[in-house]
């Protein structure tokens, strides 16, 4: 089959659509902005290595080779995404980006609570409301024009090859590994609330049994940043910090910052519900969009963790007042999030020795955590003891998350449909609930009802759904906002990816210096399954989306999601920490205290829960990781 080309990077662009609203856009790549970091490595040897790497990879596969062999390849792999998969939007044409507030009073030892002065040369990069930046090229990153954005009807791609039919479950991972995520997420992004005018209207087929008139799909909030008559790039606002700060415990403004303190001991309150409001400023975070039973126990989980953390540093340094105990504290439990993440969440869920291996060493480096800890760092390579207190490096290009990195996350179908709630005092049924029944008010009203151990061990015996194609949460192919309004999530995330300029899976993957798949019967190892892909794209193996293809694609073992989605993921999840000082230079005891070093070091998801549950300790028994499945109680059939 012959596929069209991807356009090749040039020094000028322009929208596509038709020829009467095209307009001529200047701009030289995204890398203009000079900025602090040793950036990528660019000797003759490394150029080699990573050129080697590429080979390797692309004829065996990294997975495929001995763990040495397969880690020396993915470092190519990284260095070549360094250097060719990082775009900055903040240059493109721009009228009143937010500025930073005036330099605040003890930014070099405390968070933000916008996420400015990070970075002290660039106060306002990876602030809220800044823009999410790009791993392609700015000329692949256009909006696509509305008859594509419908070709074909993404609710037909929903219906045909999204629907979950009969439910597969991720055996090697449990429910909360599927809670934490979206507890991430809502950490990291937000495209904030979409516009109630002027919807995409999607099509209905025949048969559809869509239980409205009209199918109807909220666009993208507008970038409030381009100037009028602007027509390049594709450019949208994350209304969340681009930060690993936990924004979403503490807020993302000094009043909401205010609003979750006690003014005693550095604590924040303790809410009925167990959260504070969402992103967005919503009054009553239950009404948010996305809200359920899963965010209500992980946000109450670790503000009871900061809490924690206040009492153990008040006992070290019985001088300090509210506020240091606060900001310390806030840096203590973000750290520790993030290495939950790193050496936890991930490896859990991409559990190929290889890449386990290789997530562990960004926190601890190939030296090992038993070194580290030992003696601290030997080395200031990243790779030898890892990222955690190295230097700070943007690699040329400014921080900010990305519209692709928004895009591999979408993974709504780790969400089961039915939930069993048990006790874990014997493991019998509480109640049975359906995602709808935990999702919104409701979940308040369970969290308030059922203890939260036994929500956790019910969660953390029971399987989230894999990420495949034909596993979408029924639910959510249904599901109702706070508003009323009825949305078909599955056929959002692709309106999304079109609407955003994310490139579609074939082209995705050769900007991502992957070999495009030949033909369908390539891209699954199910031949019914590429039989209907075929029929649903009507032949055409470049207009797959994105989210399709990933979820198509064969994984490499031990992995719940693809290999497409993990390049990004090589690239951005070290970036978050690289480019953080709070991660880098900063990561040092002058800032966090010895003892707020040990905490991190000595805390896990497992012991996070201990600390505030110990009752759940014959469950965690001889559990390695708090995110594969739980020991069921004796009481268990």
């Amino acid at each position: 089959m012959k596929r069209r080309p991807i356009l090749r990077a040039a020094a000028r662009v322009t929208a596509p659509g038709p020829e009467s609203t095209r307009a001529a856009v200047p701009y030289t790549g995204g890398r203009e902005r000079p900025v602090t970091g040793a950036g990528y490595r660019s000797s003759w040897f490394w150029t080699a290595y990573d050129a080697v790497a590429e080979l390797l990879d692309r004829r065996f596969g990294w997975d495929r080779l001995p763990t040495p062999l397969g880690l020396a390849v993915l470092v190519g792999v990284r260095n070549r995404l360094r250097k060719r998969n990082l775009y900055d939007t903040g240059h493109l044409p721009a009228a009143g980006p937010p500025p930073p507030a005036p330099d605040p009073a003890g930014h070099d030892v405390r968070r933000t609570a916008d996420g400015s002065y990070n970075d002290v040369d660039h106060p306002a990069m990876g602030m809220a409301g800044t823009r999410f930046g790009r791993n392609v090229p700015l000329d692949h990153a256009f909006a696509e024009p509305p008859e594509r954005v419908m070709t074909p009807n993404p609710r037909l791609v929903s219906r045909r090859l999204m629907t979950r039919t009969r439910f597969q479950p991720a055996g090697s991972l449990n429910v909360l590994a599927a809670a934490w995520l979206q507890f991430m997420i809502r950490d990291w992004f937000s495209h904030g609330r979409s516009p109630s005018e002027d919807p995409w209207t999607i099509p209905l087929e025949p048969g559809d049994d869509w239980p409205e008139p009209l199918l109807t799909i909220p666009r993208v909030p507008p970038d409030p940043t381009r100037p009028p008559g602007y027509r390049g790039p594709a450019t949208s606002l994350n209304t969340l910090t681009h930060w690993w700060d936990l924004s979403l415990v503490y807020g993302t403004s000094d009043e909401e910052q205010h609003a979750v303190r006690t003014g005693k001991g550095g604590k924040i309150r303790p809410r009925p519900s167990g959260v504070r409001a969402m992103a967005g400023g919503g009054a009553d975070p239950a009404r948010e969009p996305g809200f359920w039973l899963g965010l209500v126990m992980l946000q109450g989980l670790f503000e009871r963790e900061h809490n924690a953390i206040c009492e153990r540093l008040h006992a070290e340094y019985p001088g300090w007042g509210d506020d240091e105990l606060f900001e310390r504290a806030r840096l203590i439990n973000a750290a520790l999030v993030a290495k939950i993440h790193t050496v936890e969440w991930t490896p859990a869920v991409i559990g190929h020795p290889t890449a386990v291996v290789g997530l562990r060493a960004n926190w601890w480096g190939l030296a090992s955590e038993r070194l580290n800890r030992a003696v601290g760092r030997i080395s200031g390579s990243e790779a030898i003891s890892g990222i955690p207190g190295s230097p700070t490096d943007h690699f040329g290009v400014p921080y900010s998350l990305t519209e692709e990195f928004t895009a591999v996350y979408r993974m709504h179908p780790l969400m089961p449909d039915d939930y069993s709630l048990r006790s874990l005092r014997d493991d019998s049924g509480i109640r049975q609930s359906t995602l709808r029944e935990l999702s919104g008010p409701a979940a308040l009203q369970v969290a308030a009802a059922i203890p939260a151990a036994d929500l956790l061990y019910s969660f953390g015996t029971e399987h989230p759904g894999a990420i495949v194609l034909r596993n979408f949460p029924r639910m959510l192919q249904e599901f109702e906002r706070p508003d009323g309004r009825l949305m078909d999530l599955a056929a959002t995330d692709l309106v999304r990816c079109r609407e955003l300029g994310v490139p579609r899976y074939s082209d995705f993957r050769e900007l991502l210096h992957l070999p495009p798949p030949s033909g369908f019967d390539t891209l699954t190892d199910d031949p019914a399954l590429a039989a209907e892909l075929r029929e649903v794209y009507s032949d055409r193996l470049e207009d797959v989306d994105l989210i399709v293809g990933m979820f198509a694609e064969k994984r490499p073992r031990g992995f719940a999601f693809s290999d497409t989605a993990f390049r990004v993921f090589v690239l951005m999840a070290s970036r978050r920490l690289n480019s953080d000082r709070f991660f880098t230079t900063d990561y040092a005891e002058r800032v966090y205290t010895g003892a707020g070093l040990d905490w991190i070091a000595d805390s896990s998801m497992a012991s996070v829960i201990l600390r505030h549950h110990p009752e759940l300790r014959p469950a965690l028994h001889r559990v390695d990781n708090a995110f594969a499945p739980w020991r069921r109680s004796r009481g268990a059939a």
